[in-house]
């Protein structure tokens, strides 16, 4: 068998875990703000996670992309720390703010301008939209098989070997090479990168490609951006909102007593 070629798509997101009074809605300009420092989004650390494993076990090359209007070639070198060998940063303001299909397309040029590789692998969903779709076009764009919710990856000399989670357990399912597969948590959190490790490693020059629309031979007419339209209060669940005053000790007793009522 031959060492694979491995593509991650990683994408970079503000910190999930960031509390909620972090965030914030600007009504003029329709745009949800999050004062929170950029992560790779988990489930793609994830994804890395599986590529690392493929790596120990029979070698080869994992190549992480990521794209956005700046991205952080900083908090990339993470990624070179826990395995990959090569970044390769997808730059362009016109990357900014892309909806699912835009993205996919995106990435699938610069796959293509890679040219060689057997498995792209993504997160099941970003972090920070959940929309789960990008992996799942990335493979129609590309014309090749797409595994989702992937809790176990493996090549083998049939091709890719993974087990889907579904509501029940999982399924086996087996693709040819190229594939895609989008991975789920269950894979395994990222592997625990030593701050010395990461310290030396960003005072190390890294030659790390920066692509943009252009260089990637985009159709600008296919970058289409999200655009929030219209802001609400969530629906009526059926039960009425209640504010309680007093102390905080007097709050506490009184929400006790509400929520034993409400069962």
């Amino acid at each position: 068998m031959k060492e694979p070629r491995i593509i991650v798509c990683a994408k970079q997101i503000p910190d999930p875990e960031a509390p909620f009074s972090n965030v914030s809605v600007d009504v003029e300009k329709k745009q949800v703000l999050v004062d929170a420092p950029l992560v790779i989004s988990p489930y793609d650390e994830n994804a890395l996670e599986a590529a690392i494993r493929i790596k120990e076990e029979l070698g080869g090359k994992i190549t992480v992309l990521s794209m956005g209007r700046k991205v952080s070639d900083t908090l990339m070198r993470k990624a070179i720390a826990a395995g990959a060998d090569a970044l390769i940063l997808l730059e362009d303001p016109l990357f900014d703010g892309l909806d699912s299909d835009s993205a996919a397309y995106v990435l699938s040029c610069a796959i293509r301008k890679i040219g060689d590789y057997d498995l792209v692998l993504t997160g099941r969903q970003a972090g920070d939209w959940d929309s789960g779709q990008v992996g799942l076009i990335l493979a129609e764009i590309l014309d090749i098989p797409c595994i989702s919710l992937a809790r176990s990856v493996k090549i083998t000399d049939a091709g890719a070997l993974v087990q889907k989670s579904v509501p029940v357990g999982y399924e086996v399912v087996e693709a040819g090479l190229p594939a895609v597969v989008t991975v789920s948590n269950e894979v395994g959190e990222l592997r625990y990168v030593a701050r010395s490790k990461m310290l030396l490693l960003l005072k190390k020059p890294l030659s790390i490609p920066k692509w943009d629309a252009k260089q990637l031979g985009c159709d600008v007419e296919k970058l289409r951006k999200l655009e929030l339209t219209e802001l609400s209060l969530p629906a009526d669940m059926g039960r009425e909102c209640f504010l309680i005053e007093g102390s905080t000790g007097d709050q506490a007793e009184k929400l006790a007593t509400v929520l034993r009522e409400l069962r």
